[in-house]
């Protein structure tokens, strides 16, 4: 199945276009390439997989069927833009690309969506109420995505009276480094312990290299860190 159909861009995909994009996956194309292709944006491709399977579990008739469902599903009423949002469509736009772009990097998509939210709020923090009515979810997937969150050390939770507050730290980055170095070093103490065990063979000269690399680079990343942290306020 050929994609070189260049479509014009409409407000929604067509099922046509929803099985091209499932022949670009299959054929191993990117996503730049499949919006190239169907002359989309391709943050608009990224969100299309991303909510309908992912890149090894779209399907073209499933991934129609949701939207339609989706189109159709009673929606809660959102709370009041944040004061960002109200000066037009860039800032909106510039959070769905935002979180689009951390979709290709690994992050999930419903944790990309809420670590947008707390990041372009003014105060840094929503609450689970907000976040819920915001983004149009439910209360399940915030809960979810902030979980895979604070595990990486990118968002924290807070108890506010009775509600529960969801927080972007002033040292987000800073922080989630930290939590790469120690994985870092997780991987290099168990591929050394695995050298000793296999000794001089293959296996053991295979870990032994991995180990000094995960080494170098938990060591690299330290000093960078460290670097930032002494750094003058004004950078």
């Amino acid at each position: 199945m050929s994609l070189e159909l260049n479509a014009p861009i409409r407000a929604r995909l067509t099922f046509g276009e929803r099985r091209r994009i499932a022949a670009g996956l299959a054929m191993g194309l990117s996503y730049a390439e499949i919006g190239r292709r169907l002359g989309r944006p391709g943050s608009t491709i990224v969100r299309e997989v991303a909510r309908n399977g992912g890149a090894h579990g779209y399907r073209a008739d499933r991934a129609q069927q949701a939207t339609a469902w989706r189109a159709h599903r009673r929606r809660p009423a959102p709370l009041p833009e944040p004061p960002a949002a109200r000066g037009g469509g860039a800032p909106r736009r510039f959070e769905q690309d935002f979180a689009a772009m951390m979709v290709q990097t690994g992050v999930p998509p419903m944790a990309a969506k809420v670590l947008v939210r707390l990041f372009t709020s003014d105060t840094g923090s929503l609450t689970a109420a907000e976040l819920v009515a915001g983004l149009r979810v439910s209360p399940a997937s915030v809960s979810t995505a902030v979980r895979w969150l604070a595990e990486r050390g990118l968002a924290r939770r807070e108890r506010d009276g009775r509600r529960e507050r969801y927080v972007i730290d002033e040292h987000v980055w800073y922080q989630a480094w930290l939590a790469s170095v120690r994985s870092m070093t997780l991987w290099a103490d168990y591929a050394w312990r695995g050298a000793e065990v296999f000794g001089a063979s293959p296996a053991g000269d295979r870990l032994r290299d991995t180990g000094r690399f995960f080494e170098h680079l938990r060591r690299d990343m330290t000093q960078a860190a460290e670097h930032w942290r002494h750094l003058p306020d004004d950078r």
